[in-house]
């Protein structure tokens, strides 16, 4: 094959694959569905909706990371099926059907995987499939429709300009009664652990609750990293909900976990195991 030929059939591979891949939409997708671990019924289904790596190694690995999570909910509850799907939002809406559960583990922000997609993202709102929010996902522009689905799906959302997103180390000396932190003792991680949060006005449970040290704001003031209304809170000691689980008004559930920055954190057993409960009920919503 000359090189013209050879440039030819990889040009042409490279649009079938994109195709199967792609669908009608403006980002590459891999969908992997997995089925559930038994011959038993299946309890769940459980999808795993993760954005593109945006970060340095160990930071932002939202494949790997939620390939761990999946993997790991299965084996804890092997009637769970997962769909894993990867690189953006799937062209088809298919995907979604008979899902109890999103997990949602991505950017945020502008470049958030809901904001061209409030109008599919509300539906399954709608028909009360749980959510779950790992880390910088979040966060949304504030005052947007953006804003509003999110608060709605797990009761909170970052918010610039009054939230926060330090580095530091939260230590969580007690644990609330839930099925969330059942059996969760208490532990300390080294995390970028947002705090500050809007939260709705009712229907919120904090799961996980920390004082933040003083260090947390080093930085100057800005869209994340500080203001006047959370420093006071600092230097007042005022414990700050980096995790909580939402019962929606209208039916469903929702879980936000702020942790998650560091890939190598979800080789922690109680925050990987409470990430994983978290999950679970949002998902086995009797």
């Amino acid at each position: 094959m000359n090189n013209t030929k050879r440039r030819l059939y990889l040009a042409v591979s490279a649009a079938l694959l994109a195709v199967l891949l792609h669908g009608c939409g403006d980002t590459l997708t891999d969908i992997q569905f997995t089925a559930p671990l038994t011959g038993e019924p299946r309890s769940a289904r459980v999808v795993f909706l993760a954005g593109a790596d945006s970060h340095s190694t160990d930071a932002h690995e939202h494949r790997a990371g939620s390939e761990l999570l999946a993997a790991a909910l299965r084996k804890r509850n092997p009637t769970i099926e997962t769909v894993n799907i990867y690189g953006g939002w799937p062209a088809d809406p298919s995907v979604f059907d008979e899902a109890d559960a999103v997990v949602m583990y991505c950017d945020g922000g502008r470049s958030h995987l809901i904001s061209d997609q409030l109008e599919a993202f509300n539906e399954l709102l709608d028909s009360g499939v749980g959510v779950a929010a790992i880390h910088y996902c979040v966060e949304v522009p504030r005052d947007s429709p953006a804003s509003s689905s999110m608060l709605r799906a797990i009761g909170a959302y970052f918010e610039t300009w009054r939230s926060v997103n330090p580095i530091w180390s939260a230590e969580f000396l007690t644990m609330p009664t839930h099925p969330v932190s059942s059996g969760i003792k208490p532990f300390q991680l080294k995390d970028e652990w947002y705090f500050n949060l809007r939260f709705a006005e009712s229907g919120v449970t904090p799961i996980l609750t920390a004082t933040p040290p003083a260090s947390t704001m080093d930085r100057w003031n800005g869209p994340h990293s500080g203001n006047d209304a959370v420093r006071a809170q600092v230097a007042e000691g005022k414990p700050q909900v980096t995790a909580w689980v939402y019962e929606r008004s209208g039916g469903g559930r929702g879980f936000g976990y702020t942790g998650g920055h560091y890939h190598a954190n979800w080789e922690h057993p109680q925050a990987r195991e409470l990430v994983l409960k978290g999950i679970e009920w949002v998902a086995l919503n009797p």
